[in-house]
């Protein structure tokens, strides 16, 4: 395989973006990673999202995005993982390039998730769970996840300010993100008093519904040293499944597709988590960030409550998780949001991650994980600057 770099990166601010429609958004990412890369062509495009169908009545986004983006006849699809449809349309892309069948290759997300009403948009959401035996008895992903709090919190002695102090902590770094969804501080008597939504989680604990798109320039080392544009490597990548539905798993406060794709990535890499100095994980709720860590092995099993609550994952801490925010202060556009992770590495191995949330510690290389549903599909990647 060749290797491969991601050489340019754009997205829109999240939010409730209503004047703007799910082409505009993910034209107007395309363009800033097509401009920050300066490339003058595309040879194929992959455009990540779960749901635009349910959530703005568009299928075939593939043949939309290219036509809007003014690249008619250039190969393009969808793909779709539910929340982790982004991390798959940037694998998708990285083999694209790595196999030789195209040179530049952008990967795109985006989803447009405010043109329905709560309910609608709830209903979208929890086509990535079971329907059957799920969704039809009246779970919700805030159900599910509460149910993994729960078994974490009965396992382990996971406590409310350990969970509180994971949407602290990614608020303080969303207050620095000029992209975030919500860019402002909260703190741990917020967080833990705010309205209960599915016991024990509250508002403060569940990533907001969002509208808005990513993108990144994939292409080989040799062409971005051409360039001559700041670039990093995908050094490794790695896919796993489980279970959908969340009663079939033999431990709810663990996830194993999680960390079959992280031992994957890691082993295509050539790397160990020692090797890793910062990672962008998949926190959709507090408990997710939680339990994500544990799952990739940065923390020992039961052990990410505490490293949360001690500093250990904030910007100065030994391992620093979701500097962007993540999904809890960024926003969580599905469809976007594995890119968007992408995107914040691309920033901070390349210095420049703005308004000082920069890493001082000068990283060399990074992970990103990205997951659907509650943990039934997960990607991760490896990444290192040049």
């Amino acid at each position: 395989m060749r290797e491969v770099a991601v050489v340019g990166v754009g997205m829109t601010p999240f939010g409730e973006i209503w004047e703007k429609s799910l082409r505009d958004l993910f034209v107007e990412a395309a363009l800033a990673a097509i401009d920050n890369a300066k490339v003058d062509h595309l040879d194929y495009m992959t455009v990540g999202c779960m749901s635009s169908g349910l959530f703005v009545g568009q299928e075939h986004l593939g043949s939309v995005m290219a036509d809007y983006l003014g690249q008619k006849n250039l190969p393009a699809a969808r793909v779709e993982s539910a929340c982790a449809s982004g991390g798959l349309a940037f694998r998708q892309a990285f083999v694209e390039v790595a196999s030789g069948m195209s040179d530049i290759v952008l990967a795109g997300g985006v989803e447009k998730m405010t043109d329905i009403s709560g309910d609608g948009a709830t209903y979208a959401l929890a086509t990535a769970a079971d329907q059957e035996y799920e969704v039809f008895h009246g779970a919700t992903f805030p159900g599910l996840y509460a149910l993994m709090a729960v078994a974490h919190m009965h396992k382990f002695g996971t406590t409310r300010d350990m969970l509180a102090s994971v949407a602290v902590k990614n608020h303080h770094n969303g207050s620095m993100n000029p992209f975030a969804q919500y860019p402002f501080k909260v703190t741990l008597d917020q967080v833990k008093s705010s309205v209960l939504v599915a016991d024990p989680l509250r508002i403060l604990d569940c990533s907001p519904i969002t509208d808005g798109a990513a993108a990144v320039i994939l292409t080989t080392v040799e062409i971005a040293k051409k360039l001559g544009r700041p670039y990093i490597k995908v050094l490794g990548t790695g896919h796993a499944t489980d279970t959908i539905a969340l009663h079939s798993r033999a431990d709810l406060a663990y996830l194993k597709a999680t960390e079959i794709a992280g031992q994957k990535a890691l082993k295509m890499a050539g790397k160990s988590l020692k090797d890793i100095n910062f990672a962008e994980v998949h926190d959709c709720f507090t408990i997710a960030e939680i339990v994500v860590t544990e799952s990739l092995g940065i923390f020992e099993r039961g052990k990410g409550g505490e490293a949360a609550l001690k500093g250990e994952t904030g910007l100065e801490g030994k391992f620093p998780i979701n500097p962007s925010g993540g999904l809890k202060s960024k926003g969580h556009p599905v469809g976007a949001t594995g890119i968007a992770q992408i995107v914040e590495v691309y920033k901070q191995l390349t210095g420049q991650a703005e308004n000082g949330r920069q890493l001082k510690n000068k990283p060399k290389t990074a992970m990103a994980q990205n997951m659907g549903g509650s943990g039934g599909s997960t990607l991760v990647h490896i990444l290192e600057v040049a």
